[in-house]
């Protein structure tokens, strides 16, 4: 049995959601969300809150029933809240700026990294080595910072490269004379 599924997701004031068959849609101040689920699954909404239950007791039913949950708890706070990464810069002449919609990134390469930001996420600059990633998708706000992350990922002797602000990155000893 999900322990996580059996929860309902309750609906702050603000936001509404709509189940038409197997989609989900939830409007809230950030946006609207969509999700489909899968038949194994019914969604319901009831006493402004989102109830999933599994159709049938087969293995597939019970794995997507907690999933799907989740799912609509995301779309849940993200059109309450929104989804927020923050990236950190470290190493001498490491930059970062925003012009327009591209992400201009100095990471000591031959060449300035021009990143085209996409539709639905803001990401903004607010110092030259922090870099933050914020949108109502938690899957492309997590894409984004990733993409902008594997530019230059931190390397464990001197630690530079870029970093998620809550990361920790194992520091090893260079070679001894």
């Amino acid at each position: 049995m999900s322990r996580i599924g059996k929860k309902p997701v309750d609906l702050p004031s603000g936001v509404e959601a709509k189940v038409s068959g197997q989609t989900i849609e939830v409007k809230g101040p950030k946006g609207t969300r969509s999700f489909t689920a899968t038949d194994d699954v019914t969604l319901a909404v009831e006493d402004n809150a989102v109830t999933v239950t599994p159709r049938g007791k087969s293995k597939r039913a019970r794995q997507q029933w907690g999933m799907s949950r989740t799912m609509v708890a995301n779309a849940v706070e993200g059109v309450t809240n929104g989804f927020k990464k923050e990236l950190e810069i470290n190493g001498v002449g490491y930059r970062a700026q925003m012009q327009g919609t591209t992400l201009k990134l100095s990471l000591g390469l031959s060449h300035e990294v021009n990143f085209e930001v996409p539709q639905g996420v803001t990401v903004t600059a607010p110092k030259q080595t922090q870099i933050i990633v914020e949108g109502i998708d938690e899957q492309q706000v997590g894409q984004v910072a990733a993409n902008i992350r594997e530019w230059r990922k931190p390397e464990p002797y001197k630690g530079k490269g870029i970093k998620y602000l809550d990361e920790y990155i194992f520091r090893k000893e260079g070679k001894k004379k």
